[in-house]
């Protein structure tokens, strides 16, 4: 996991993929943290990524970083109430109050990933598996 988000750390836009009927839908995402163990991120319960979630919780995850290499990640969104969750979110990207408020604002939602697969990619080198 620690190689995970280092690598979506260091490279701070990073894309996320989900589905909507037969159309891939692709959008960039900032954010990401570990928290007891697990790969979070945070979106809003008005946005379409939350719809599409709802319907589909699988998820790819591409970033890219200067050296050529790049991470494809998969997963399932499990959306979560934790409210411990939402404060550690907000205490590591403060400017998320500018959006949503609070951690207990009602459109803030926090989701973590299961059943996640990592791999770094490089045109140089061998495929690197982070996760199965």
């Amino acid at each position: 996991m620690e190689e995970i988000l280092k690598f979506l750390e260091n490279n701070a836009t990073f894309f996320l993929a989900t589905e909507e009927g037969d159309q891939p839908r692709v959008r960039p995402f900032g954010f990401a943290m570990e928290f007891e163990g697990k790969l979070y991120l945070c979106t809003g319960n008005q946005k379409l990524v939350y719809a599409q979630l709802q319907r589909n919780p699988k998820v790819e995850i591409c970033a890219m970083a200067a050296s050529g290499e790049w991470l494809r990640l998969s997963g399932k969104a499990v959306f979560e109430l934790n409210p411990e969750a939402k404060r550690k979110a907000f205490e590591l990207l403060p400017s998320l109050k500018d959006i949503y408020g609070s951690p207990d604002g009602p459109s803030f939602e926090v989701f973590y990933l299961t059943d996640v697969a990592a791999t770094v990619y490089s045109f140089t080198a061998p495929p690197k598996e982070l996760l199965p």
